[in-house]
């Protein structure tokens, strides 16, 4: 059974009603962030029930040793861990001298709402306390987009029954571990702790890697929202914890508020000696527009990203709470606003996964900020990875690769491998190819072929020297052969010749060597500069011709497909259908050897190559290839669902595109994969986004040209979405009576639909 608590809502994520055992579910769902921090929607007050604290700040991290039973020669010496962060949310509150705490009291009236229209996260109950007195609570809580190492709260109490002395205690503190701490270790020295009247902070700096943080506070006290002159008294000092102490009486049905504003200032933006001077600085323009200006700022600036992300759904409003809900958590996660960050798997919400990038980037997320922000926030995830070449190439060395050869990392926060899993850290090595793929599809999109020149021909040739040396010649097969790699489907590990790994290779090799030869006439100082510093030659590029044009696919005559590798057809091919329901989730319920021997296969794997390059396939070969895999498939990772609806969507099999559509979009607010509360799935959510535009919308691009075929599920009056194709603003609303366009922009704009040519012009809606 999936979960299903959360209220069917078109704008925000609604829990009603408290239960302890979804606590930490709901603490995923409603994290918040805004691109420089984010954290789980924990509790401001104190929680003794079981809870997942978690606070993150982009870029921070941790190499924490590996743990494995029996070291190989190879293997990454660190897994980087997402840092749980010093905790500057805290509020400890006392009434009438006992303490609040959900697990203690009697709590009626609960609801939480995250407001994904206005960037904030609501609460409010209703308590009774052992000692007889009820109150009513209203907290909210948001990160500012506009100063985003800032963060606010207001945390209101109305006694209901009598009159009341309300402590409130509010404190940072960076004696915070790490749920997933390899070796329990503490990840954060503590440097130096201060309080200045309302003003308190902690300095901490991260072991190994030395990140310096100071996370601040500063506080006020209101009644009935009048800013009371209450000092603090009797403050408790420490060097990882500063607490303030604030007393307040309040009669019967006054409301009592503590206004916290918070957040972190960090050593890679600042000096580290102004770290407290630029905290306090954050405060002033903080205090100078108070709480209630900065919530209107908050609104105005989410307004902005939904006037471009937004997409909506008329009739379905699951399938709307959906979609927003993916586009929401995506631009919480990254903003695109600094090169040196990326989208990591768990964004702020978790720590499972560890790193901050995988393939997910360049194979999902890119399409959706291409699309719904500008080129350049496109090409600064372009940018991450050729900055992260040169370790690239290390990373292939410590392997035994040679001549300038790179292979990307599977997980990384500074382009140094590190995940420490044998059969995905050596062997999923089709993330290299992804990164090619970016770079095609973001030239393909934007028209800006610059970045070739500049920086990606160097990435490119790199990941061609890699694929040329990781095939040997078969004899038995007069073919190239790639043994011993895992392909995107994991419950296959140290296979030989994965199909889509192979196909990716050779694709790669005439990508690259396609842009060699573009240089090579169009830009001739940038080819023998590249040449030059890659120290590459005619005779290197023949060879990798060589491979690409002799390279082996596993193939059956009998079923008239391609094999996802070698020995496929040996495996007891029963479907999915037949498996008893307990049995499910596999990843949770049989053992790893089971799974591997099985044909049970994780997410698109065959049919990823048919997604990334559909144009080499015929229809025809698409629908033989779904009706043989898609049987076999489990859906048990979050990046399968979307491309399995673009897919049954191109095929015209809309029951299932939609059945595919609402897993991806309700992954985790429906939980379908039983671990929502170890962090959301961020990179799966912009798969989600391509599910609607690539597949509903039937969107591509062709000859610099955008295409769309549309289909809308029966169950949708109509859907609509915007794109930002080469600076100008397309609007697409797609109903059963036909599609329509606008455009905002200074040009015409000629797209494709359903094979025609149609143009529009800036302001006028065009109807087909």
């Amino acid at each position: 059974m999936n979960q299903n608590y959360i209220i069917p809502d078109a704008w925000s994520i609604i829990e009603e009603g408290f239960d302890k055992d979804r606590v930490m579910s709901s603490e995923s769902l409603f994290s918040i962030g805004n691109g420089a921090m984010g954290q789980r929607a924990n509790f401001e007050e104190m929680y003794t029930g079981e809870t997942f604290q978690g606070s993150y700040i982009a870029g921070v991290y941790y190499p924490d040793k590996t743990k494995v039973g029996w070291w190989k020669n190879g293997y990454p010496e660190y897994f980087a861990k997402v840092l749980n962060g010093p905790n500057w949310i805290g509020i400890d509150i006392e009434i009438n001298d006992e303490i609040l705490d959900l697990n203690q009291v009697e709590v009626s009236n609960f609801r939480r709402e995250l407001n994904m229209k206005e960037g904030w996260l609501g609460r409010s109950y209703s308590a009774k306390l052992k000692n007889g007195t009820e109150i009513e609570v209203h907290v909210k809580r948001f990160l500012s987009l506009d100063l985003d190492e800032l963060g606010a709260i207001k945390y209101e109490i109305k006694p209901l029954n009598n009159s009341a002395r309300i402590n409130f205690n509010p404190y940072v503190d960076s004696g915070v571990k790490n749920r997933d701490a390899n070796w329990e270790e503490t990840f954060w020295e503590p440097i130096i702790s201060g309080i200045d009247n309302e003003f308190g902070f902690v300095q901490a700096k991260t072991f190994k890697t030395g990140f310096n943080v100071v996370t601040f506070m500063e506080n006020s006290i209101f009644i009935n929202d009048q800013k009371q002159k209450i000092h603090s008294s009797e403050n408790i000092q420490s060097e990882t914890k500063v607490q303030l102490k604030y007393e307040v009486d309040v009669n019967q049905n006054e409301t009592a508020s503590l206004v916290k504003f918070g957040g972190y200032t960090v050593s890679t933006n600042h000096d580290e000696k102004e770290l407290v001077k630029a905290a306090q600085s954050v405060l002033a323009k903080a205090n100078d527009l108070g709480f209630e200006k900065l919530f209107q700022n908050q609104k105005k600036a989410w307004a902005k990203i939904w006037e471009m992300a937004d997409i909506t759904i008329d009739g379905d409003v699951k399938a709307q709470q959906g979609i927003r809900f993916n586009i929401f958590q995506l631009n919480q996660t990254y903003l695109g606003k600094d090169a040196r960050l990326n989208i990591g798997p768990k964004g702020f919400t978790g720590e499972k996964y560890g790193g901050s990038t995988y393939w997910d980037t360049e194979a999902y997320c890119l399409p959706f900020y291409m699309a719904t922000k500008n080129q350049e926030v496109a090409r600064n995830l372009l940018v991450y990875r050729f900055n992260h070449l040169e370790k690239a190439i290390e990373n292939a060395e410590k392997l035994g690769f040679k001549n300038g050869a790179a292979l990307y990392p599977m997980v990384t926060m500074n382009g140094e491998e590190c995940h420490n899993e044998w059969e995905i850290t050596f062997e999923e090595i089709h993330r290299n190819g992804a990164i090619a793929f970016a770079i095609y599809n973001y030239v393909r999109y934007t028209g800006d072929f610059s970045y070739v020149p500049e920086m990606g021909l160097e990435v490119l040739i790199g990941i061609a020297r890699f694929w040329h040396q990781r095939v040997n010649w078969s004899e038995a097969k007069q073919k190239f052969v790639m043994l011993g790699v895992t392909g995107p489907n994991e419950y296959e590990n140290n296979i030989n010749n994965n199909f889509y790994t192979n196909y990716l290779a050779k694709w790669c090799i005439d990508y690259t060597i396609e842009n060699i030869e573009k240089l090579e006439k169009e830009f001739n100082s940038d080819y023998i500069r590249i040449l030059n510093k890659v120290r590459l030659s005619k005779s290197e590029i023949a060879e990798w011709k060589n491979v690409s044009d002799n390279i082996y696919f596993p193939f059956s005559e009998e079923h008239g497909v391609y094999l996802q590798q070698d020995g496929f057809l040996d495996k007891d091919l029963k479907p999915v259908s037949q498996l008893d329901s307990s049995e499910r989730p596999l990843n949770q319920k049989w053992s790893w050897d089971r799974i591997l021997r099985s044909p049970y296969i994780k997410q698109a794997d065959v049919l990823q190559g048919f997604y990334f390059f559909e144009d080499d396939f015929s229809v025809e070969e698409l629908e033989k290839h779904f009706d043989f895999y898609e049987p076999l498939t489990v859906h048990e990772s979050s990046l399968s669902p979307c491309v399995h609806s673009i897919q049954a969507a191109k095929l015209g099999r809309m029951n299932q595109a939609y059945e595919f559509y609402l897993r991806t979009s309700r992954l985790d607010l429906d939980d379908y994969n039983k671990e929502v509360e170890e962090g959301l799935h961020i990179t799966s959510m912009a798969g989600t986004w391509m599910s609607i535009v690539e597949g509903f919308g039937g969107m591509r691009v062709k000859n610099g040209k955008l295409y769309f075929e549309p289909k809308i599920p029966i169950e949708w009056k109509s859907f609509s979405f915007k794109v930002n194709f080469r600076n100008q603003i397309l609007k697409v609303n797609v109903s059963h009576e036909g599609t329509e366009f606008s455009l905002d922009g200074n040009d015409h704009l000629d797209v494709n639909l359903n094979g025609k040519s149609v143009r529009i012009e800036p302001g006028n809606f065009v109807k087909v």
